[in-house]
């Protein structure tokens, strides 16, 4: 029982932390890093979907968040080779 609250308070941790990463952390110029940091927080909704055994969603959030991950960062290399400022 312990270790279903363990991996719930990480997820809610990981979320928080990532979020404020995204929005006011290190290297948030950088839009690969706030990328990257995004990620923090997708892991943290991942650790609360296995929480409470919600296959399905963890299945579907992981490759939303995939795909999504690969859309961003190739509109962020394109938008770096037309020389658009980030």
């Amino acid at each position: 029982m312990l270790d279903v609250y363990i991996w719930f308070y990480t997820g809610c941790v990981l979320v928080i932390i990532g979020s404020i990463a995204t929005v006011i952390g290190p290297g948030v110029k950088d839009p690969l890093v706030r990328t990257l940091n995004t990620e923090i927080a997708a892991v943290g909704v991942s650790l609360i979907f296995l929480t409470y055994n919600h296959t399905i969603a963890l299945v579907t959030f992981i490759a939303a968040t995939a795909i999504i991950t690969l859309i961003l960062l190739r509109a962020i290399v394109r938008l770096e080779e037309m020389g658009a400022e980030l």
